[in-house]
């Protein structure tokens, strides 16, 4: 039976060939589908943190006001007979009227202390109105601007009057004085809290309010007019602070049920809980308790503060469920305002619930002001009737026998409730009610494992259940925890802090006030803790260093550094990221932490975190080291050779496969560049004379008229997708990208003048722009002279070009920066370009004096002279009023390209530091909006806000951020992909279900053998000459690549999908394609003849094209015209991607890693003109221009892994093909028509085909064994393996027949029998099967 279940369980077992390449599709990994490839790098918005207190306050004086007058009814009242009589639980008739007055008041006091033990009473008890006067006055003055309680209670006088009075007496206690509440609020004051326990005691609750508004208006009156009396007086206080309470409404009368105490309302806001049960025993439900009564009830034992007792267990239970009741009901701000921000409002308002509940069942409505929801019908009363009734059915035994008390399982259940709520609960719901009740438990040590683990399950929501927890209050019970010392909390307090901390970083101050780093040191040094954990406090850690002077102290003093040093080579790469963040962070402007680190020598231990094979791991290593160089404070010798090493250790990541990478670098750099600014001044004065005297012919120059001759008679030059991306390709309305039309590396442009006629090369080709932050400052080197400077310094002619000692640090890292500048990623060049400019601003504003005096130097351009500045500049960077541009640009149409003859007339090139243009004559001088005229530029430079702040120190990606997102995010949720029902896993589902469609079908076709292929089924005119095409392995999308730009087509409904620009330099061309994850979410890799490659996403589908990443995959190419630029292969299956052109080696990236893996050099003096792999034999065939074509073994070191060369072509090899089965040949054809197929493991041919010379294309049907050659004579011959003509294609069906161009490209598709075919007349046309095969 056994064996039948493993059948079950193995996929590969019994399956057809195809079922398994189905199977593949599952297990196939993606290439560039990581969150720093779909993300932007940014921290998440901020939320507005409302929880904290930003006024806690304390109610420091009570003043207890008793009018009782014993013995008295007051004339208003009829009280019915038997009538409530206990006023604070005494009856005032048991003893004579002046000692049941005094006891009744010494009562209330007492019961007012046991919520606020600390406040200083005054009791007044009977008084006259100068009494309350005095008493108010004196406590007002003594609380200065803390809150005061005024308690009344008016049993013994009068109701209270329409116009807002309340009573007291005379002297003799023969009158009924009126006292106005306008009067008590003047002697008050604010902010104050009122108890009216009084018959229509709502009246007061009306006065009040109508008597603060009048208030405002006089106050409002008397600001306008100064002779106003009281404009001269101080300013009375605001009644907006004010809180009262009252027990009824103002028509309502007090409840008079002899059963109850005379001071309902008093004794529901000072000893809820005898009430409470005294109302239960009231209750008919009550009679289902047995053998409980009223006096059982005062007999309960324990103390209040007691959670282990019954009675103390009672008011706990209390305390959460009027918690919880409020804060499902309440506004959230009333909520902190009532219930958080002084104890003794608090436990009033939690009191003033029961009153309203019990109160509302003897027809009295409890008044508030602020005012409340009604709470006494909510659901958690039922919860508090179970609890006191399981208490009270645990009396009669307790007290009559003894036996032990059952603790209630009201908190577990509630526990559970809130798990049932996370379990079972949908994304967008209500918050779980029982969140202030887990907050009650954390005090309990029985229950608290559960309830952290559960408030960590809830923050793990995502930032909203964080806020939702820090409102309801549970920032100083977290933090209070962090003192014990039970192994067990550790892992739940670690997660919770770092959630926290990962949507509120301000809590940095409050743990370094309480110690609570020290938890954190100690559980990151603990090496037993679990790698996430560490990973978790380290981030904490990083949180409290972050910017925050004292927290890097403390943590200095906790020895960090030391403990962070010793985990830098953690498997756990996550837990090396925020290590080494951490770092970054705790020397970030921290001298002492520097030079602890240089002592710990962690700039060196940092170095091999720069190799990672995480690219975030690398980043954070970039970023410790460059805060590490960042620090302002003085340099010595050694801190500088220090930097030194640092930097050129740095700077070898210059060709680092990962943007994120690069973009850490530049800012690293930018710390150094601003700390040893002057040295850096005079590099970059050198390299702009060395560039003004050195005249580089520009390959746009030298390009032969071939290339140009299409563009005169090119058609309407179609109108190209506007690529607004993430990495801020900007769209074509904008001045600024008029002016940056042809700047190498700023995608920022789309469609300015003349700027993507596909296949042109404008004019304006070096009037290249002299704008370029973002924030509209000019730049002063613009991209043009930067990328001739990097041309330039090229190793060879530096020495002697360079007065800087060739090899100093300074003039190394400027060409790093140079090298930037021209990065393919345009947000790596962009920050590169900030830094480059700024200091070529401060060099050439210091050089500035001694040059205005040489007037040669104004026509020349000198750097920056105020002259040129405001001429020059203005020229090429303002926007030039070109007639058609603004038209053209709104429309997002590519303009016309300039005629043939406007080229040629082009003046030899002049670089000038404005990189003024050759045609900029021909514009009016135009100035910017807002920009100083010329006469004024020269003050720039005195002014704080002028160029200064091109770089600030500041300057930063937001890598850190974007990395803290990761805890602020749920970590425990399954991840969309993998959750069966999500949408993104149905969509997956149903493209490999297309897959195998697609491989089914073809396959079929395929092996009843092709006999004929020139059947057109496509044809279009390209918006440039097709260069490179390349089928879609699953859809019916073919991808057309021109010189800068690639279309796509559908070659099924025969309409154009798409047409974006590459972004490549104007000097170079697109020479390969690739799709990555073909079989996924398709991504296509561009790849140009200067080594760069670009990864683009949402082509061909209605969204904008987004770059996904792009990198220098070989440095050191030279872009020539009639080399085999770049070529590349991919390998899905093991995300290897190798590449190679003309140069002398073969390199590996790992995109998974985004890094170079390996070298292998060809040993070879020619390009490499074709690459093919197979990843199952670790194989690489590589045709060459000499025409050998050598075989690779990379699993061999450099030197051994050249297994294999064939020297039998005579020429430059068009195409090797390695076949992907495991005994597959190599196919490879030369220039000269020459079909050779090799065995690799034999070292001569072992057949020949001969086929048409002057090939100038050809590609292999992986699958139908056909190969098809394309040659300048304008003919397209397919043949089958045996070397057999089965197609020979002259002209295009349709057109009358007109005859095809000499072909420049042509692919077959991988499956399908399709051959698609580019030609240099701009069509491009696909070719197939017979009909009735298909």
């Amino acid at each position: 039976m056994k064996m039948d279940s493993d059948l079950l369980h193995s996929p590969a077992v019994g399956l057809t060939e195809e079922e398994e390449a189905d199977m593949n599709d599952w297990k196939l990994p993606l290439a560039f589908m990581k969150k720093r490839h779909s993300e932007k790098i940014e921290g998440s918005k901020a939320l507005a943190q409302s929880w904290r207190m930003k006024d806690r306050m304390k109610t420091v004086s009570v003043a207890l006001v008793l009018c009782l007058n014993v013995g008295v009814d007051p004339p208003d009242v009829v009280k019915t007979s038997p009538c409530a009589r206990l006023e604070c639980w005494i009856d005032p008739l048991s003893m004579s009227p002046q000692k049941a007055l005094e006891t009744i008041g010494a009562n209330l006091q007492k019961q007012y202390e046991n919520w606020q033990p600390r406040a200083r009473y005054k009791q007044s008890l009977d008084p006259t109105v100068d009494e309350v006067k005095k008493l108010c006055t004196s406590l007002r003055r003594n609380a200065k601007e803390e809150r005061v309680l005024f308690h009344y209670n008016g049993h013994g006088v009068p109701r209270p009057t329409v116009n807002g009075e309340i009573w007291v007496f005379n002297k003799n206690y023969t009158q009924y004085i009126p006292l106005s509440i306008y009067d008590l609020q003047t002697w008050m004051g604010s902010p104050s809290i009122f108890v009216y326990d009084c018959s229509n005691a709502g009246i007061i609750v009306k006065s009040f309010k109508q008597f603060a508004l009048q208030r405002e208006q006089e106050l409002e009156v008397a600001a306008i007019n100064p002779s106003h009396p009281l404009a001269q007086m101080p300013l009375p206080p605001s009644m907006k602070n004010c809180i009262q309470l009252a027990a009824c409404e103002a028509s309502e009368l007090l409840p008079m049920n002899p059963d109850l105490p005379a001071d309902l309302f008093t004794s529901c806001l000072t000893t809820p809980i005898k009430i409470a049960l005294r109302w239960f025993c009231m209750q008919k439900s009550a009679k289902l308790v047995p053998g409980v009564t009223l006096d059982l009830i005062e007999k309960i034992p324990g103390r209040l503060n007691d959670r282990r007792t019954p009675l103390g267990e009672l008011n706990w239970i209390f305390t959460a469920i009027t918690d919880t009741i409020a804060w499902n009901v309440l506004p959230r701000d009333l909520f902190q305002k009532l219930f958080r921000q002084d104890l003794l409002v608090a436990s009033l308002f939690r009191n003033f619930l029961l009153a309203e509940r019990i109160m509302r069942s003897y027809n009295c409505t409890p008044v508030s002001s602020p005012r409340l929801p009604p709470t006494y019908m909510h659901a958690m009363w039922q919860a508090w009737d179970l609890a006191v009734d399981i208490c009270l059915s645990q009396l009669p035994t307790i007290i009559e026998e003894g036996t032990a008390f059952r603790h209630s399982p009201f908190f577990a259940e509630q526990l559970t409730a809130f798990q049932v709520w996370l379990t079972m609960g949908v994304e967008n719901r209500n918050p779980p009610e029982q969140l202030p009740i887990v907050l009650q438990v954390l005090l309990s040590q029985v229950h608290r494992l559960r309830a952290l683990d559960l408030l960590g399950r809830f923050l793990d929501l995502g930032p909203w259940a964080v806020s939702l927890a820090l409102s309801v209050g549970i920032f100083p019970y977290v933090l209070k925890l962090l003192q014990s010392s039970a192994r067990e909390l550790r892992p739940l307090l670690v997660f919770i802090w770092a959630k926290i901390l990962a949507v509120d970083s301000s809590c940095q101050a409050d743990l370094v006030k309480d110690n609570g780093h020290k938890y954190f040191l100690s559980v990151l040094a603990d090496s037993y803790m679990p790698a996430e954990h560490r990973t978790m406090a380290v981030f904490i850690l990083a949180v409290i260093v972050n910017s925050y002077n004292t927290g890097q102290e403390a943590c200095l003093q906790g020895n960090l550094i030391a403990n962070c040093l010793e985990q830098l080579s953690d498997p756990h790469p996550l837990l090396r990221q925020w290590v080494a963040i951490c770092l970054g962070r705790i020397w970030q402007n921290f001298d002492p932490a520097r030079w602890c680190g240089v002592r710990d020598s962690a700039h060196e231990k940092l170095y091999t975190l720069l190799s990672d094979p995480i690219p975030e791991v690398r980043c954070a290593a970039v970023f410790a080291l460059g805060t590490f160089v960042g620090n302002s404070a003085e340099r010595t010798d050694h801190s500088t050779t220090i930097d030194h090493n640092v930097a050129m250790m740095l700077a070898q990541l210059i060709n680092d496969g990962s943007p994120v990478v690069r973009k850490e670098l530049v800012v690293a750099l930018s710390h150094l560049v601003v700390q040893y600014e002057s040295n850096f001044c005079t590099v970059a004065l050198q390299f702009i004379e060395e560039e003004k005297n050195y005249t580089v012919p520009s390959p746009a120059n030298t390009a032969e008229p071939g290339n140009l001759t299409p563009v005169r008679d090119s058609p309407a030059i179609p109108r190209l997708r506007s690529v607004n991306s993430y990495t801020n390709i900007r769209a074509a309305t904008t001045a600024r990208n008029l002016n940056k039309s042809l700047q190498n590396l700023n995608l920022n442009e789309e469609g300015g003048p003349a700027a993507f006629s596909p296949g042109n090369l404008s004019t304006s080709s070096s009037a290249s722009s002299t704008l370029g932050s973002p924030d509209n400052d000019e730049y002063i080197l613009s991209f043009e002279t930067i990328d001739k400077m990097r041309r330039v310094s090229s190793y060879s002619s530096l020495n002697s070009l360079i007065g800087v000692s060739f090899n100093s640090v300074y003039t190394q890292i400027w060409r790093v920066l140079l090298h930037l500048a021209a990065d393919p990623f345009p947000e790596v060049s962009d920050l590169a370009m900030k830094v480059l400019n700024s200091i070529a601003y401060k060099a050439t504003m210091n050089a500035r004096p001694q040059r205005i005096l040489d007037s040669g130097s104004l026509t020349q351009s000198a750097p920056a002279s105020p002259t040129s500045k405001g001429t020059h500049i203005h020229q090429a960077g303002g926007s030039p009023p070109m007639p058609s541009t603004s038209s053209s640009s709104l429309t997002n149409e590519v303009p016309k390209p300039p005629t043939r003859e406007q080229t040629s007339t082009r003046p030899p090139y002049t670089p000038t530091l404005g990189g003024q243009a050759p045609h900029s004559h021909q514009f009016p001088r135009t100035r910017k909006m807002f920009d100083k005229g010329p006469e004024q530029a020269g003050e720039d430079g005195d002014e704080p806000g002028g160029h200064r702040n091109y770089i600030c120190p500041a300057l930063q990606t937001g890598l850190c951020d974007w990395s803290a997102k990761y805890f602020a995010q749920p970590v425990m949720k399954i991840p969309e992909e993998h959750d069966l029902e999500s949408q993104v896993r149905m969509e997956r589902q149903w493209r490999f279900l297309r897959n195998t469609r697609v491989r089914r079908q073809s396959r079929g076709i395929t092996q009843r053998g092709v006999s004929r292929l020139d059947d057109q089924i496509f044809i279009n005119r390209n918006p440039g000459v097709p260069s490179v095409v390349k089928f879609h392995p699953f859809n019916t999308c073919i991808a057309v690549a021109d010189k800068d730009s690639i279309c796509f087509w559908d070659w099924e409904k025969g309409e154009r999908l798409d047409y974006f620009y590459n972004g490549n330099p104007r000097y170079t061309r697109i020479t390969a394609m690739e799709y990555l994850n073909g079989h996924d979410c398709s991504l296509l890799l561009t790849a140009t003849d200067d080594g760069a490659l670009r990864i683009w996403k949402n082509f061909a589908d209605q969204k904008n094209p987004e770059m996904v990443t792009a990198w220098q995959g070989l440095s050191d190419m030279l872009p020539t015209t009639r080399g085999a630029g770049m070529v590349v292969d991919w390998e899905q299956e093991t995300g290897l991607l190798m590449t190679s052109g003309d140069v002398r080696v073969i390199r590996i990236w790992d995109t998974d890693r985004e890094m170079k893996v390996q070298d292998i050099p060809t040993g070879a003096d020619s390009c490499v003109t074709s690459l093919s792999c197979d990843s199952q034999r670790s194989l690489i065939v590589a045709g060459l221009g000499d025409g050998s074509v050598r075989v690779f073994d990379r699993r061999m070191g450099p030197n051994e892994c050249r297994v294999m060369t064939y020297r039998e072509h005579g020429a430059w090899v068009v195409k090797a093909h390695l076949q992907k089965e495991t005994d597959g040949h190599i196919i490879s054809v030369s220039v000269n028509g020459d079909v050779r197929f090799f065995e690799p493991r034999t070292p001569d041919s072992i057949n020949v085909l001969q086929t048409v010379k002057g090939l100038t294309a050809l590609d292999i049907h992986p699958q139908a064994n056909l190969f098809a050659c394309g040659s300048m004579n304008q003919f397209i011959a397919v043949y089958n393996a045996n070397g057999d003509v089965i197609s020979n294609i002259k002209y295009y069906d349709g057109f009358m027949g007109q005859r095809i161009g000499a072909i420049s490209c042509l692919a077959f598709h991988p499956y399908w029998p399709h051959l698609a075919v580019g030609s240099n007349d701009y069509y491009m046309s696909i070719y197939s099967a017979e009909k009735r095969l298909r």
